[in-house]
């Protein structure tokens, strides 16, 4: 089988959104605007809780499907659709915006630790007009894999038979590893995935080729294959993602992505006219 090795290293860059909250985003930037189906990434995360606490009032989306993993603290969430909840600790919102939807993302608790990941997935054309619609997934819905070495949550696609919750047009893996020190990870991938890697804390070496170290808050791109190892230096958290690619042309504008200029524009005309919302 080949080995999938580290493509590009790119350290994630300090900026904020919303109403100020300060964020790292490693995808969507200018050294890599995305990975198909993927379009941008972020890690949201303080203990000042001036760095969050004006959150993300209503705004909108169109396009595309947000995912918001939770590590620490609490946000709510409603939308035009009428939907509203509580995102916590572990807790996964897959929310499949499509034709339009305005959404708020706010703080509930005024002080204490905030820590979480945003993943962009692009759609399909012939469904990005499509109703939008959420998966709201508890902490006690995703499947856990633990032995000495590793501690694995399966968000989305498969491991040691267990299954993630999370479904999605791209056939998407998401999975929450925590390896300990000096000690080896191994997992195949589908060879038409391709994928990336998002190093929350640790040193982690990838592959079998020698490449630059791989320290906190950094992105990893990947070569094709169709498997993955990855050795810990130290105790180390990594993401791993991956999805089919859908290789149709992107537009964007802000929130919106589409596949032509005219769409976009199109989205910016509803969003002002009050046609936005698709229910």
């Amino acid at each position: 089988m080949s080995l999938r090795e580290v493509k590009k290293i790119v350290k994630a860059i300090q900026t904020s959104d919303g109403a100020g909250v300060k964020l790292k985003r490693s995808m969507g930037v200018p050294e890599l605007d995305f990975i198909d189906p993927f379009l941008m990434f972020d890690e949201f995360g303080s203990e000042n809780k001036d760095d969050y606490i004006a959150g993300f009032p209503p705004h909108p989306h169109r396009g595309i499907e947000t995912v918001t993993y939770m590590l620490a603290g609490r946000f709510k969430h409603e939308d035009s659709t009428g939907s509203k909840g509580e995102m916590g600790p572990g807790s996964v919102q897959w929310m499949t915006a499509a034709g339009g939807i305005i959404h708020s993302e706010m703080p509930i608790m005024k002080e204490g630790k905030l820590h979480g990941f945003q993943l962009w997935v692009n759609m399909p054309a012939k469904l990005k007009m499509s109703r939008p619609s959420y998966q709201n997934i508890e902490p006690k819905e995703i499947p856990e894999f633990k032995d000495k070495e590793k501690k694995i949550k399966i968000i989305a696609g498969e491991y040691k038979d267990k299954i993630g919750p999370a479904k999605g047009f791209v056939d998407p893996i998401y999975l929450d590893i925590e390896l300990e020190k000096e000690k080896n990870f191994s997992y195949t991938i589908p060879h038409s995935h391709n994928v990336f890697i998002y190093l929350v804390y640790g040193e982690i070496k990838i592959g079998s080729k020698a490449h630059d170290k791989l320290k906190n808050s950094t992105l990893i791109s990947l070569t094709n294959g169709s498997s993955l190892k990855i050795s810990s230096a130290k105790k180390s958290q990594f993401l791993i993602i991956a999805g089919k690619p859908i290789g149709e042309p992107i537009a964007r504008g802000g929130p919106f992505v589409m596949n032509t200029k005219q769409e976009i524009l199109k989205a910016v005309q509803d969003y002002h006219s009050g046609n936005f919302v698709q229910k």
